[in-house]
């Protein structure tokens, strides 16, 4: 059975629009990679149904998915782009003779429990009716040894993948998507 998903969900490719559709019930719009810097009109549907209902980032977690990521939010409204972050696992896809240039599994070939855990937040916010609050500053981070100070690029590494969260997570995007609770459960 599928999962009703009031938001729409924009991933890069048509494989990743096809494994999410057999998790979710919504609109899935793929973004076709790199292509949606020169395509006006998805950009304008993209802001429409953004509009409309809201729109969830999946991408990979590899560099050119956080690109597409900071793309997206570059022309749509925060209250209105949520964001799905998959897991960094090494791997390569069935289909693709090599993996990608980061070595890590994309979208597509993230194990169902993977996925649906990405999506936790997203399905948490639309059961409460509201946006998840962001619990994190930044100078918890700093104060925690997480951010600004020596050694602390690997510590919070360490935490990224204490909460299976991909490494190219700006410490911005983790403050907006992490509960306090998670955050002090995995700081420990």
């Amino acid at each position: 059975m599928k999962i009703p998903l009031s938001q729409a969900i924009v991933c890069e490719g048509k494989y990743d629009a096809i494994r999410l559709a057999s998790l979710f019930d919504t609109l899935i719009l793929p973004t076709d990679g790199f292509r949606i810097y020169s395509d006006g009109e998805k950009r304008a549907l993209l802001r429409k149904i953004a509009a409309q209902r809201g729109l969830v980032a999946a991408t990979d977690s590899d560099a050119a998915g956080f690109q597409i990521r900071a793309y997206l939010k570059s022309f749509l409204p925060a209250q209105q782009l949520w964001h799905a972050y998959i897991p960094d696992i090494p791997g390569k896809e069935r289909r693709k003779g090599a993996p990608s240039k980061e070595g890590k599994l994309g979208l597509e070939g993230m194990e169902t429990q993977a996925l649906l855990k990405a999506f936790a937040s997203v399905i948490e916010m639309q059961e409460a009716g509201k946006i998840k609050q962001e619990e994190i500053a930044k100078l918890d981070l700093y104060r925690d040894g997480f951010s600004g100070t020596a050694g602390c690029r690997e510590r919070y590494r360490a935490l990224l993948r204490a909460l299976e969260l991909p490494e190219h997570l700006s410490t911005n995007m983790f403050c907006a998507c992490v509960s306090r609770e998670e955050y002090d459960k995995a700081r420990e």
